[in-house]
């Protein structure tokens, strides 16, 4: 009997922290906005399409820590005599653990703890399970958010889990009916993106599944041919062997790489993480979700290093995903009044132990025979077919997400999704777009919500002659909506405006990120100052002023400003690295390397991924020092790139 019920998990978990006071308009480094293409005529790939500068109207996560504290989580688990499936409801719907209950083994890598680093669209990230990616491209904006949980059920009455949100930057509902049926050895994943606009919209969808980095491991996958990345460039490459390794054996791979697998239209869409004896995930689709993708952080130190970074205990991973389109490197175009819909299945597979001896080549075929023979392809479409019914019938209840998607207006094609308006601010905003009329809270707040963009930006420009013409957060916000359109001229007017009406730490924020993008460093950097004499308590405020200050080569200001904070403010990773930056520019380069090796050597909590200043700051430091190169130390050699 297939039983679904909800748990609670005692956990070893981070703080996550509070969101982001101010909104992401500077944006994190994005890899795949910054890359050059050398493909042929044929490959028809989104070359950076739907790409973006920041993650608004979401705020970042930057205010956590690698401290953890036990603490109880929310599960779904959804369970049969075969196989026991995990989800966490509360961190994006993520799967944590999938179980073939015959082997007593989970075929997926989970976690001991969660552990946030900054690898994500918002920032805060962790390792593990299958987490579910859509809209832009990077990890989803829900990576650390509650999704709607509601269940229903099949027509034979097997319990369904389904969890959906709306996801605020392309404005699409989406959800995901999860069930197992009483004899099913696969987990059904059945996937809905619903476009209601009168638009072509960019689209993007990578499942993203965690398995352990088997000793003598490997992929099967059904392709010839991958996509990739080094030196910048994207090209492809024939595969298995690639520079004189066979990529498809990750634990070869020296460096952190992606290889996006071109599978052929007529060839199954499925990927395999195998141990030495052929046994471990299968993770299989519909036709719609062509693309497979196998991510390793490598093999030297700084893959090492990260490995360890995310964890506590839990050992190594590599990653294997499944897309939409051909690649990451942009999105795919997604047509008006569309529902894309697909079957996603997750279980156990074995091959014959000496699948280890076998070549790429001989086991793509052993798996794809075995697929083909059992008409895999062909049941998964019936299946996706079949529930078709279902997928659109009200679901009970169980558990709120957000309230953005209560605010839009909701037409057949998700008219059976309840999304609830429970947010006293989004109630307040709701009043604004009913009769034009901002709310006009006290500067000392945080501001409540981002709301403005492309669609409402006009709407609320014509209210400031009238309501709200007195209002500094009505300007304020408008002067977001522009910075967003990249209107900058008129963003700076609008902000500047509304300081003129009541002097705020925000638009001094939106000020300094202005001029910045406008060449004007020295008027952005008074802007952060200004802004920090109304503001420098909120942490993420701190983080976001003192990054502007560096880019801004305001060394001096950076000095200044942290050498009268508070010891515990002193000891933030990343404030810390912007001081002992700002020292080693400006000449202080014993007391920059005395404070970088103090306690152990300096950790940013929420250091990027790919980033190496700090391995370059403690290499500049130790030659000034020492008139010679130093191997940077392990502790600091984040760069497996």
């Amino acid at each position: 009997m297939t039983e679904l019920r909800m748990e609670k998990k005692r956990m070893e978990v981070a703080d996550l922290g509070e969101e982001c006071c101010v909104p992401d308009l500077s944006g994190e480094y994005i890899l795949q906005n910054h890359l050059e293409f050398r493909l042929s005529e044929d490959d028809e790939i989104y070359e950076g399409y739907g790409k973006r500068k920041n993650a608004y109207p979401y705020r970042q996560f930057n205010s956590y820590t690698r401290e953890l504290k036990e603490k109880e989580v929310l599960t779904a688990i959804l369970e049969n005599q075969y196989l026991k499936a995990v989800f966490l409801p509360e961190y994006g719907g993520r799967l944590w653990e999938l179980w073939d209950k015959t082997t007593e083994t989970n075929l997926l890598y989970t976690n001991d703890v969660i552990r946030f680093s900054n690898l994500a669209t918002r920032n805060a990230w962790f390792s593990g399970g299958v987490e579910w990616n859509i809209g832009i491209i990077g990890h989803t904006p829900f990576t650390t958010s509650p999704l709607y949980v509601a269940v229903t059920e099949t027509e034979t009455g097997v319990p369904v889990l389904r969890m959906y949100e709306y996801e605020r930057i392309r404005k699409v509902p989406y959800q995901m009916d999860f069930w197992l049926e009483e004899e099913d050895r696969f987990l059904n994943c059945r996937m809905r993106i619903v476009n209601e606009s009168e638009k072509v919209i960019p689209m993007y969808w990578w499942s993203n599944m965690a398995v352990p980095e088997y000793e003598e491991g490997c992929v099967v996958v059904p392709a010839e041919k991958a996509f990739t990345y080094a030196g910048g460039a994207v090209f492809k490459v024939s595969i298995p062997i690639v520079d004189g390794i066979d990529i498809t054996d990750y634990k070869k791979i020296p460096k952190s790489t992606d290889y996006f697998f071109d599978i052929e239209e007529e060839k199954p869409k499925y990927i395999a993480n195998l141990n030495k004896d052929g046994y471990g995930l299968l993770q299989k689709s519909t036709k719609r979700l062509k693309s497979r993708k196998l991510f390793s952080w490598g093999n030297g130190p700084a893959s090492d290093h990260w490995q360890e970074f995310l964890t506590d205990h839990a050992g190594r991973y590599v990653e294997i995903q499944a897309g939409l389109g051909k690649t990451q490197y942009g999105c795919i175009p997604m047509p008006p009044h569309t529902a894309w819909e697909w079957l996603e299945q997750y279980g156990a597979v074995s091959l014959p132990r000496q699948v280890k001896e076998s070549s790429h080549e001989e086991r793509e075929k052993m798996l794809t025979d075995m697929l083909k023979e059992s008409k895999s392809s062909e049941h998964m479409e019936r299946i996706l077919k079949k529930t078709s019914f279902m997928a659109k019938k009200r679901a009970k209840l169980v558990m709120s997400g957000s309230g953005y998607g209560a605010l839009t207006e909701q037409r057949k094609y998700s008219e059976h999704l309840e999304f609830v308006l429970e947010s006293e601010s989004l109630k307040k905003w709701k009043h604004f777009f009913d009769t034009g009329i901002l709310h006009q809270p006290s500067v000392e707040k945080i501001p409540d919500e981002f709301l403005i963009d492309r669609e409402n930006l006009e709407f609320l420009i014509g209210t400031l002659d009238g309501e709200n013409k007195e209002n500094w957060y009505a300007f304020y916000q408008a002067g977001l909506g522009c910075f967003q359109e990249e209107q900058y001229e008129k963003a700076k007017a609008f902000l500047g405006k509304s300081w003129e009406i009541k002097e705020n730490p925000w638009a001094c924020h939106g000020m300094a990120c202005v001029c910045r993008l406008l060449k004007q460093d020295r008027e952005a950097v008074q802007w952060v100052l200004q802004g920090l004499k109304l503001e420098s308590k909120n942490v993420s405020f701190l983080k976001e002023s003192l990054k502007l200050l560096f880019l801004c080569n305001a060394n001096l200001e950076i000095i200044d400003f942290v050498e009268h904070q508070n010891p515990e403010a002193r000891k933030i990773g990343k404030l810390a690295f912007y001081y002992i930056s700002a020292l080693h520019r400006t000449g202080e380069d014993k007391k920059a390397y005395e404070l970088l090796e103090k306690d152990g050597g300096l950790v940013i909590d929420d250091i990027r991924e790919g980033e190496d200043s700090i391995a370059q700051l403690w290499s500049e430091l130790y030659e000034k020092l020492y008139a010679v190169k130093g191997r940077v130390p392990y502790r600091y050699d984040f760069k497996a790139f």
